[in-house]
């Protein structure tokens, strides 16, 4: 890893659970989604610098996954959970292929 880089891992999941931090504590669902957004672009290009474009196009569908599967996630172990359990899902997925020391 590059010193002062950030993992892609730790993007994705810093971004799904401050996107959601963000949309229920202002109660602006667009200002959490813009964080969601921004978040996954920066992993994405961190994904393709460390693992190339087929595994950062293959990551960014989970993180996408990852948020539309929270949602009815949600309605069986709360939200917090679904969007904590997912995002740790992301971060391993990641971690797996684009941040490890290979």
């Amino acid at each position: 890893m590059a010193r002062g880089s950030v993992p892609g891992s730790l993007i994705a999941a810093g971004g799904l659970v401050g996107g959601y931090g963000v949309a229920r504590w202002t109660k602006k669902r667009q200002l959490g989604g813009v964080v969601l957004a921004v978040a996954g672009a920066a992993a994405g290009r961190e994904w393709q610098r460390r693992a190339g474009g087929k595994a950062a196009g293959a990551l960014g569908v989970a993180y996408v996954a990852a948020f539309a599967g929270s949602h009815p996630l949600a309605k069986k172990v709360g939200a917090w959970p679904a969007v904590l359990g997912v995002a740790g899902a992301v971060a391993l997925a990641s971690w797996a292929v684009a941040d490890r020391e290979k």
